[in-house]
């Protein structure tokens, strides 16, 4: 939805945010990145990846 400049923004109850400012969830998606990044590092690379990054140099 494109909005003119001059349309006010509608506020959400509450103060800042839709939450309240409470922070929930953060945790557990820092952590779930974590693990996939961890999975990621430990993964091998793959032959062909190596030949084509041989043929660079």
């Amino acid at each position: 939805m494109v909005r003119s400049a001059n349309d006010p923004m509608k506020k959400t109850p509450g103060g800042k945010g839709g939450n309240g400012g409470e922070r929930t969830g953060g945790k557990a998606v820092g952590e779930a990145l974590r693990e996939a990044y961890d999975e990621a590092i430990g993964e091998a690379i793959p032959a062909e990846m190596l030949d084509l990054l041989k043929k660079l140099d």
